[in-house]
Formats: structure tokens, sequence, C-alpha cells
């Protein structure tokens, strides 16, 4: 049975062509447990085969990180699935998926997702203490006396109805 030879090297300068030491494998391990711990090497070191293509670490730990558009599509999903199973709004959402409430806020808007549970809010033109909100829109029109027809194209150009700027609030 052959040893396999091994090179050690500086993990944070990783240079192949100039290693600290080459040899049996178990004998270099050795050797480099004992020189960190007497600090003789005080950096850390990596064994490696000759031949090997060595990057830095830093270089390594990039080409490691996830494709952005991929954790999104994986975000998606989760958050899909945790509506499918009931949880309608923000923070249901958040919880149940354990993605960052602003990251579920961003990803809803972003893809138009469905959130059911949000309220109507009527806020009074000339005076901003004066809000009427309610779950329905029925209510909502019997409280300001408009067509609910009216109050839902208000709502998308945030335009005023009997003098309430409406809004549709999702629930957080």
């Amino acid at each position: 049975m052959t040893e396999t030879q091994v090179l050690v090297i500086n993990a944070d300068l990783p240079d192949i062509d100039h290693p600290l030491a080459i040899g049996p494998e178990p004998e270099m391990f050795k050797l480099t447990q004992h020189n960190y711990k007497s600090g003789e090497w005080p950096f850390p070191v990596r064994l490696v085969k000759p031949g090997t293509k060595v990057s830095s670490d830093a270089a390594y730990l990039d080409s490691m990180k996830q494709d952005p558009k991929q954790g999104e599509r994986e975000d998606i999903k989760a958050i899909r699935q945790a509506h499918k199973h009931g949880k309608h709004t923000l923070r249901e959402l958040a919880d149940s998926t354990a993605i960052e409430l602003n990251r579920v806020k961003d990803l809803v808007h972003k893809y138009s997702l469905p959130l059911n549970n949000g309220y109507w809010r009527a806020e009074k033109y000339n005076n901003p203490d004066e809000v009427i909100a309610y779950q329905t829109l029925a209510r909502l029109c019997e409280r300001i006396d408009a067509p609910e027809f009216s109050i839902r194209q208000a709502s998308m150009s945030n335009g005023v109805v009997n003098g309430y700027y409406i809004s549709w609030v999702p629930k957080v």
C-alpha cells in the first residue's frame, strides 16, 4: 500500500510552487498539528495533493455562494406553500417560512402574491386624524355613503371619494 504524498501550504496565501513541507499524508498531518500548536506556523495551513489547482479561501467561499435568483425562487416557493397551508398575513408567512418580514413584504409586492387578509382605509381629505377602517368593502361603502365601484376605482389610484382618501391596506 502506497501512502499519498501531500503538500503543506499556507491557507491564507496559497502557493503550490512553494510548499512549507512535502511528505506522506499521515506524517504531514502530525507535522502541521505540532507546528501550529507550537506557534511555528501562526497561520492556517492546508494539505493538498501535488498538481491540485489551489485558490484562496475567499475565492473558494465566493464560489460556494448561492445564486441570488435561485434563493429568491426558493423563497417564493416557500411563501406560496405557506399561503396554501393557511398562512395569509405577512407576519404569519414570515414566521412559518423563517424569512425576514421585510423580505416577505418585498417578494409579495414584487410578484403580486395573493394575500386576502387586509382592510379598507378611508382618511378624511382635510382631517388626517379622522380615519375609518373596515375589513369589508360593503361596510366602508355604508359608512362613507359611496358606491362600491367608485371606492374600488379610487383605491387603485389613491383617489378621493366623498371627501376621503381610499386605500386597501394588506394586513401585517
